[in-house]
C-alpha cells in the first residue's frame, strides 16, 4: 500500500477498509492481475471510498449511484481530471461493484447509470525509421552498459515489448538458436514473440564475457538484463537512460519506453504485416486495442498526402508564383 492510501485508509469506516482490501487479494491471486495494476485500482478505489465517506456512507452497501455521479462531476470539474483518467477510474469501481455483487455484498450494481466520459481515442507517439536508427546507435557499444542498453533497445522495438516485460525477462526466457522470446504479460499470460536478427545480435554481444558478466554479483539471480548492483534493471532506470540516449541521438522529442513498442507495431503494419500478427505479437486481449494503429497508418498516409502531391493544399503553388 502506497504512503498516499495509508493516509486515506487511516479515515475510512473499517467495513469499506476492508471490502477494497477482499478485493485487491482476489485481483492479485485469483484473476492474477499485476502488483501494479492492483496498486491502481486500490488507488482509485480509495479515491471513492474517501468521496463516499464524506457523503456519510458508511458501508459499501449504502453507496448510491448518484455518489457515483456525484464523483464524476466532482474529477471532471474541480480536479481537472482528463476524460481518458476519469474513464479509468470509473472502470475500475465498476469492476469493484460488480465484485460486491458476486459476494453477496450488494444485490444491485451501482455504477449500473454512471455514463463515462466522452474521450477521443489518442493516437500513439511513434518514431520514424531514422530516429530509431539514431537511438539505436547511441549506446556505447565498448562498454558493458552501452552492450546491455543497445540490447534492451533492440528487443523493446523489434518484439514490442511493454518495459515491464523488458525488464522482467530472465535468462530462460531467450532462445537464441530458435529466435524468440517467451514473455510474461499481463495478468500473468505468456506469450511467445519472434526476436529479429540485429536483436539477437545486440543480445548476444550483452550475453558475452564484455556484457552480462560485468553486472553479475554473488546474489545476482537469473534476471537477464542486470543493473550495476547485479539486480533485475527497474523500468524507472531504463527510462533514465533511455531519455539520454534520446538526447544524444538529437531527437527533438521526449522519448517514452511505450514509443518503441508503438513504432513497432506501427512500422509492422506499415510494411504490411497482418493485423492479427500484431495483436500476437503486441499481446493484446481484444483486437480493437490493436486497431487503433490501423488509424494511426491513416493519419500519416493523410499526412504524406497533403505534404507531397501536387494537388494537395499545402503543396500547390500559389497563382502568380
Amino acid at each position: 500500500m502506497t504512503r498516499c492510501a495509508k493516509a486515506i485508509v487511516s479515515t475510512l469506516p473499517m467495513a469499506m477498509q476492508d471490502g477494497v482490501d477482499d478485493f485487491i487479494a482476489v485481483l492479485l491471486m485469483e484473476r492474477g492481475l499485476s502488483k501494479n495494476t492492483a496498486v491502481a485500482y486500490e488507488k482509485d478505489l480509495l479515491q471513492f471510498a474517501a468521496f463516499a465517506a464524506a457523503r456519510k456512507r458508511r458501508a459499501w452497501s449504502a453507496v448510491s449511484q448518484d455518489d457515483v455521479s456525484c464523483w464524476l462531476r466532482t474529477l471532471s470539474g474541480g480536479a481537472a481530471l482528463d476524460a481518458h483518467s476519469v474513464t479509468r477510474k470509473l472502470s475500475a469501481l465498476r469492476t469493484f461493484a460488480i465484485h460486491l455483487v458476486s459476494s453477496g455484498v450488494r444485490n444491485d450494481d451501482f455504477t449500473a447509470l454512471a455514463e463515462r466520459p466522452r474521450t477521443r481515442r489518442k493516437l500513439p507517439g511513434t518514431l520514424t525509421g531514422d530516429d530509431i536508427a539514431a537511438l539505436l546507435a547511441a549506446p556505447d557499444l565498448t562498454t558493458p552498459l552501452g552492450l546491455r542498453d543497445r540490447a534492451m533497445l533492440e528487443l523493446m522495438y523489434g518484439s514490442g515489448l511493454r518495459v515491464s516485460e523488458l525488464c522482467g525477462l530472465q535468462l530462460q526466457s531467450a532462445d537464441l538458436d530458435e529466435g524468440f522470446l517467451r514473455v510474461l504479460g499481463k495478468g500473468g499470460k505468456e506469450r511467445v514473440v519472434p526476436v529479429g536478427s540485429k536483436a539477437l545480435e545486440a543480445l548476444r554481444a550483452y550475453l558475452s564475457e564484455e556484457g552480462r558478466a560485468h553486472f553479475v554479483k554473488k546474489h545476482t539471480g537469473s534476471a537477464l538484463f542486470l543493473s550495476e548492483w547485479g539486480r533485475a534493471i527497474s523500468r524507472k532506470t531504463f527510462w533514465v537512460h533511455l531519455r539520454e540516449y534520446a538526447r544524444s541521438a538529437g531527437l527533438a522529442r521526449k522519448v517514452k519506453p511505450h514509443a518503441l513498442r508503438h513504432s513497432f507495431a506501427t512500422h509492422l503494419l506499415a510494411n504490411g504485416a497482418d493485423l492479427r500478427a500484431i495483436q500476437e505479437m503486441l499481446g493484446h486481449a481484444d483486437i480493437s486495442t490493436t486497431q487503433i494503429y490501423t488509424a494511426l497508418e491513416k493519419t500519416q498516409l493523410l499526412k504524406a498526402h497533403t505534404r507531397a502531391h501536387p494537388r494537395s493544399r499545402m503543396s500547390v503553388a500559389k497563382p502568380g508564383a
